[in-house]
C-alpha cells in the first residue's frame, strides 16, 4: 500500500509556496501520495493549473494555527486549523502520518489531542536526530521539548521509545542508551537524574550517563534527558555550529585567502550537509498513536521533501507498533 502523508500546508515561515513546492516534489521522488491541509485558494495559487495532480489530496481548513499562538489554545480553539485538520486525516485513516513545519508546540498538541497517547505511555517524547560530524553516524536526542518536567519513570518509557525507534531509524540491531548529566560518573547529576539512572540499571544497551560534549560524539546511539535541558541543548548546538560557520567563512573572504577560498568553501558546504537542518528531515513525536514529523519553522521545500521522507520511513518500518510493543513488554 502507498503510503500517504497529510501536510500542514499553511504551517511554517515560508508556507504555503515552499510547502506544497515540497510535497509536489515528495509525491514524485518519494512514492507516497499526499494530503494538503490548508485554505483552498492559498493550495491552488501554487498547485499546475490550479488543482491538485495526482497523488495529491486537498484537504480544505479555514483556520491557521501561528507561529506565535497558544499551543493548546490554538488546538482547542481553532477547530479548523489545517493543523487540527492534518492530525484530524491521520486518526481518521485518510493518512498514515503528519508533518508540520509551524507552530512546534502546536503540533505535538494537535497529534496528542486527535491522535491520542499509545497505550501505557504517560507521555510523548520529542525524537531529533543529531548527524556525528565527519562519520556516518546518528545520534538520536529525547526529549528535545515535549515535556520539560518529567517524572523519571516517564523517562524510562522515553528510553524504551528511542532505543526502538533507534532500532527502525538508524537500523541498529542494539542500540545503546546514555543519560545526559553534568558528569559521566555513575552517581553526577540531580535528583531526576539519579532517579532516572536507577531506573535506566535494568534496561538493554544502557551505558550510563554522558556529557554536553558528547552529544556530536556519537558516544551512545540514543541520549536521554528531560525535554527542558534537551532543547535547551539542542538550540545551544545549532547557535554554536552557526556561529563557527560564520567564523570561518568570514576568515575565507579575508583578501589573502581569495585563491583558496572558493573550492574550499564548496567543500567545507560538502562536509556539512548533514548537519543542516533543510537535511535532517525533523523530529519525530513518539508516543502517539500515529507518525508525527515535526519540520523546523524555516523548512524549504528540500526540508519538506526530506520530513515525508523520515514519515515513510517510519510507517513503512511500523514504528507505532514496534513502540507499542515496546512499552507493552512485548519487545525488548
Amino acid at each position: 500500500m502507498t503510503p500517504v502523508i497529510a501536510i500542514d500546508a499553511m504551517g511554517g515561515d515560508r508556507a504555503p509556496h515552499e510547502i506544497v513546492a515540497g510535497a509536489l516534489a515528495a509525491v514524485a521522488e518519494l512514492g507516497v501520495e499526499v494530503v494538503l491541509c490548508g485554505r483552498p485558494d492559498a493550495l491552488a495559487a501554487h498547485l499546475p493549473d490550479g488543482s491538485a495532480p495526482a497523488g495529491v489530496a486537498l484537504l480544505p481548513a479555514s483556520e491557521v494555527v501561528a507561529m506565535d499562538d497558544e499551543p493548546g489554545r490554538a488546538v482547542r480553539t481553532k477547530k479548523d486549523a489545517s493543523l487540527v485538520r492534518c492530525a484530524e486525516a491521520v486518526r481518521d485513516g485518510l493518512a498514515q502520518a503528519m508533518v508540520g513545519a509551524g507552530n512546534t508546540g502546536a503540533t505535538m498538541a494537535a497529534a496528542l489531542l486527535r491522535m491520542g497517547r499509545i497505550k501505557g505511555v504517560q507521555r510523548p517524547a520529542i525524537a531529533v536526530p543529531l548527524p556525528v560530524p565527519g562519520t556516518d553516524r546518528t545520534t538520536v536526542l529525547l526529549d528535545a521539548g515535549a515535556t520539560v518536567d518529567p517524572e523519571p519513570a516517564w523517562m524510562f518509557q522515553w528510553a524504551q521509545l528511542g532505543r526502538e525507534y533507534a532500532k527502525v531509524r538508524l537500523d541498529i540491531a542494539e542500540p545503546t542508551v546514555a543519560l545526559l548529566s553534568n558528569g559521566e560518573e555513575a552517581g553526577k547529576g540531580d535528583d531526576l537524574r539519579k532517579e532516572t539512572a536507577g531506573l535506566l540499571a535494568a534496561l538493554k544497551g544502557y551505558v550510563g550517563n554522558v556529557e554536553g560534549r558528547d552529544l556530536l560524539r556519537g558516544t551512545a546511539d540514543v541520549v536521554l534527558t528531560d525535554g527542558f535541558t534537551g532543547n535547551v541543548a539542542l538550540k545551544t548546538l545549532e547557535g554554536a555550529l552557526t556561529g563557527i560557520a560564520g567564523l570561518v567563512f568570514s576568515v575565507l573572504d579575508e583578501p589573502e585567502w581569495t585563491a583558496v577560498a572558493d573550492p574550499l568553501k564548496l567543500r567545507l558546504l560538502d562536509v556539512a550537509a548533514p548537519l543542516m537542518p533543510d537535511n535532517t528531515g525533523g523530529a519525530v513525536l513518539l508516543g502517539v498513536e500515529g507518525v508525527c514529523v515535526i519540520s523546523h519553522g524555516s523548512s524549504s521545500a528540500g526540508a519538506i521533501v526530506n520530513a515525508v521522507r523520515v514519515a515513510r520511513d517510519a510507517v513503512v518500518g511500523g514504528v507505532v507498533p514496534r513502540l507499542a510493543d515496546a512499552i507493552s513488554g512485548r519487545r525488548e
